[in-house]
């Protein structure tokens, strides 16, 4: 009866053991909210060699998700489509970028995902017509290598080409032509620059420098000489003015002399009593001017140089100042 009661004690242990077990397996292998996968597509134009299924998917070297199918695009059958998992709570946005990146010397390769512009961009939804969201693909580095390199190439290449071209023989002979005649011409140069001529060079910088400083002291004397010229015109405009004014009222005094004489009324003194002091002033402006012009004329013929250079300085006799 003991047996009997201890066999099924040990049972009934053996099956809770159990049962404890397979709830411990269901909660560890139970998808938590953290692990819940996205599936996405991926197109790229060049070769995945190296890329294999559940090669890792990385997001600024997290790994994020894995590739779960590789294919041939049914839309496209130049590009390759890969079939990627992701983590729910990676940001992938519009602005995400998968590429195709080596791991090392192993020849392996796995798919980086990077933001390129707006960080603030929505996230990456399924259009209308696609079965998973699309994540944009770029060239990868050995690709951008690779291409720039054939750019290189072409490049060489056409530089050499259009060099043989240059260098052909018809232009081999210009250019050694070229290069005598250059040579000649140096040479001609070299003598023609003697000391003799160096320096005559010189002396004619020199004169050049001094007739440029005389005409530079010079251009202030002509200019005083037409402001005196303006002057002299001034004075004697002025003048005869003045003997005008005189010969005007001359003019008037013989008009009225003559209308007296007409009329009968000829009165000598009343007359002469206007007309003398206006024909004696006449006569003293008239001789003012006269003394004025004699004067000028005077000057500059013992000084014609008064004219540009320098005004005659005058000796005064003693006891003047």
């Amino acid at each position: 009866m003991n047996n009997r009661v201890n066999y099924v004690v040990i049972g009934i242990l053996v099956l809770i053991g159990i049962a404890g077990m397979a709830l411990f397996g269901y909660w560890l292998l139970k998808p938590t909210q953290e692990s819940e996968m996205q599936r996405y597509a991926i197109y790229f134009n060049e070769s995945v060699l190296g890329l294999n299924l559940d090669a890792p998917v990385k997001y600024k070297g997290l790994n994020v998700g894995k590739v779960v199918n590789l294919g041939i695009s049914k839309s496209n059958s130049e590009q390759v489509e890969v079939l990627v998992e992701i983590l729910k709570d990676t940001p992938i946005k519009t602005s995400t970028e998968a590429q195709l990146t080596s791991q090392g010397i192993t020849g392996l390769s796995y798919i980086n995902l990077t933001i390129n512009g707006d960080i603030d961009a929505k996230p990456l939804r399924a259009k209308e017509n696609e079965e998973y969201p699309v994540i944009k693909s770029v060239p990868s580095i050995l690709i951008k290598l690779e291409n720039r390199f054939i750019d290189i190439s072409e490049d060489l290449a056409d530089t050499l080409q259009k060099t043989s071209r240059l260098l052909s023989d018809k232009n081999q002979d210009e250019i050694t032509t070229l290069l005598k005649n250059s040579t000649l011409m140096i040479s001609k140069i070299n003598s023609m620059l003697d000391d003799n001529t160096t320096q005559n060079f010189r002396q004619t910088m020199k004169n050049l420098k001094s007739a440029s400083e005389k005409i530079d002291m010079l251009i202030p004397r002509v200019d005083e000489l037409v402001i005196k010229s303006g002057r002299f015109e001034d004075n004697i405009s002025a003048a005869f003015d003045s003997i005008k004014n005189s010969y005007l009222g001359i003019q008037d005094s013989i008009n009225t002399f003559s209308e007296a004489i007409e009329s009968g009324e000829f009165n000598i003194k009343e007359i002469t009593g206007d007309m003398v002091p206006t024909m004696n002033n006449a006569l003293l402006d008239m001789q003012n001017l006269i003394l004025k012009i004699q004067e000028t004329i005077n000057r500059y013929e013992r000084s014609p140089a008064d004219i540009v250079f320098t005004q005659e300085e005058i000796k005064k006799g003693p006891g003047e100042k």
